[in-house]
């Protein structure tokens, strides 16, 4: 019988120490050591391996550059945010919220592949499965094969019969290996079957999803080790209480991060939603003040988001500043900027700022709507619905050049709108392309002035 150890694991980076420390030398986070049972015979050997080759180091000349094949999919926000499909051999990680759609997502994924696809779960049993899966509308599939099972040895088991071209784990936390006496979803655990699975994907190139929980200050669960094994991070993000879930890119080896996919959940399932910039301007009757639309880009998608403000007296002698989707510092930014360069008297006033259908912008080219929205607000003055804004402003209230703004106009023209005002630092604009009417401005108060009068 192998004898039984204690190792004392970082929780935040995977540092293992003899005894329980304190302050982590490798990390430096406080009181982020855990104690683990490990067993000290265990073999390193992976249950997957049949043999003992390995490879042999070579010089660069010997490499012969290889093409980078990848498995195109019929989900286009997923094909977007992977960069064109799924690399073979792939390690992809997705996060997200209990019952936010990652077990969803992913079942709609393997079902509509055409390759060979494991799902294994260790969550839910098949008639559950099967539950879920008869109310995802699909074409018959007789290549998606269901397995519920926890044993990380059982699963390479079926691998090993079953060949697929695809493997998918829900969720990496509830897998376990007899190599390792702690129960799952501990730091040894999910490092141990996270690196057995690694080396199963780079060996054979099958690629691999691993569905992972997160702690309650919304970060990945388990070793921070684990975020760094793995190829690809997919970060499912929204509110259960809305109906929309945005899916975010945190590290991709092979493509870009700054993509965005973006869903709808409904009864049947997730729907791809292929023009996010309506679902994210809501209807609403003209005349309504306080309310602007600013054009931003999140990664090579240009989205239109509605912008609401509401200023009102600060009934408590303290002002509030809330934002929802938005930087708050960035907000007490822009409002100082107001008052010093524009005049608008916002200390005694209470401001509040929302991102019109959940979303999260982090894109300086809003700046200018945010402003326009809050003296919208204070003077109970309306704003055209056919127009909207692309600038960022600076400290000194002028208005700063935004990239890719002919990407911003060309968005706006699309969806109907007849006036955007940008910054007359943004050059090189072919006017006569377009039919919107363009109005650059350098400062916030030409803008305000040619807006309201």
């Amino acid at each position: 019988m192998a004898k039984a150890k204690s190792i004392f694991f970082c929780q935040n980076c995977g540092y293992e120490s003899a005894k329980w420390l304190g302050k982590c030398p490798a990390c430096q986070q406080w009181n982020s050591f855990v104690e683990e049972v490990v067993s000290k015979n265990a073999s390193v050997v992976p249950a997957w391996q049949s043999d003992g080759a390995s490879n042999t180091p070579k010089t660069l000349p010997e490499i012969e550059p290889g093409t980078e094949v990848r498995i195109p999919l019929q989900d286009a926000e997923l094909n977007r945010v992977l960069g064109g499909g799924i690399v073979k051999g792939g390690l992809i990680l997705i996060g997200g919220e209990p019952g936010i759609g990652k077990s969803t997502l992913m079942l709609q994924l393997a079902l509509s592949l055409a390759p060979k696809v494991l799902y294994v779960s260790g969550e839910e049993s098949e008639q559950q499965i099967k539950l879920r899966a008869d109310r995802i509308p699909h074409k018959p599939n007789d290549t998606t094969f269901i397995l519920s099972e926890t044993a990380l040895e059982k699963v390479f088991t079926q691998v090993n019969q079953l060949k697929p071209q695809v493997l998918i784990i829900d969720s990496i936390q509830t897998l376990s290996s007899a190599k390792i006496e702690s129960v799952p979803g501990s730091v040894a655990q999910v490092r141990q079957c996270a690196g057995e699975l690694m080396q199963f994907a780079k060996t054979t190139e099958t690629p691999v999803f691993l569905v992972g929980h997160i702690t309650k200050d919304g970060s990945l669960a388990g070793p921070k080790v684990l975020e760094h094994m793995v190829d690809t991070v997919l970060q499912f993000e929204g509110d259960r209480n809305l109906m929309y879930r945005i899916l975010r890119t945190t590290k991709n080896r092979f493509g870009s991060t700054s993509e965005l996919g973006i869903y709808e959940m409904q009864s049947e399932g997730l729907r791809q939603v292929a023009n996010p910039s309506e679902i994210l301007i809501s209807q609403r009757d003209a005349g309504v003040s306080g309310v602007a639309i600013g054009a931003s880009m999140e990664g090579n998608r240009t989205l239109l988001i509605e912008i609401q403000a509401l200023v009102s007296g600060a009934a408590y002698g303290t002002p509030q500043r809330s934002s929802t989707g938005f930087d708050s510092r960035r907000l007490n930014m822009l409002l100082a900027v107001l008052e010093k360069r524009t005049g608008l008297k916002m200390a005694t006033h209470d401001v509040f700022l929302n991102m019109a259908g959940g979303i999260k912008v982090e894109d300086p080219a809003i700046d200018l709507a945010v402003c326009v929205a809050v003296l919208s607000s204070q003077h109970e003055l309306s704003i055209n619905e056919k127009v909207c804004f692309a600038a960022e402003v600076g400290l000194g209230g002028e208005l700063r050049a935004v990239n890719r703004i002919d990407q911003r106009i060309a968005e706006a023209e699309k969806l109907g709108f007849d006036t955007i005002y940008i910054s007359s630092y943004n050059k090189g604009i072919n006017a006569s392309k377009h039919s919107i009417a363009i109005k650059p401005f350098g400062l916030l108060k030409q803008v305000f002035g040619d807006l309201f009068g």
